[in-house]
């Protein structure tokens, strides 16, 4: 199940803003762009009403694997613990985060995967 149209970021003004203006998470098999939301970029895109909200974007690199099947198959797998895991109330925290999956062999190691962007969405207080 795919993230809902409200919770996604997009627009390259978007991802300058977050590379600029975001503290880094790092783990051994992903990095975390968290940034304080800035509905003004999102104004093209006619988000007005929920731009204030938590968005989350996931990159996939092809360095992680050229296959796209494989590519989304790991986005779909996060995107599924996201809606899984938080909350409405965390949904009105004013937050964008950017996801950089790391180059490494993760493919069929789930558990590790999901193990591991818990830990980095606990350390960066995007879920309590």
């Amino acid at each position: 199940m795919a993230l809902p149209k409200d919770m996604r970021l997009k627009g390259h003004r978007t991802f300058d803003y977050i590379h600029k203006n975001s503290k880094v998470y790092h783990g051994k098999l992903m990095t975390f762009k968290v940034a304080r939301s800035n509905p003004a970029i999102l104004f093209t895109h006619k988000f007005t009403d929920t731009s204030n909200n938590f968005r989350i974007a996931i990159a996939i690199s092809k360095k992680v694997s050229k296959k796209a099947v494989e590519r989304n198959k790991l986005r779909r797998i996060l995107q599924e613990w996201l809606l899984k895991n938080i909350q409405k109330i965390n949904n009105h925290r004013p937050y964008w985060l950017l996801v950089n999956l790391k180059l490494g062999d993760f493919c069929n190691d789930k558990s590790r995967l999901l193990e591991e962007f818990q830990k980095l969405m606990f350390k960066s207080r995007l879920i309590k």
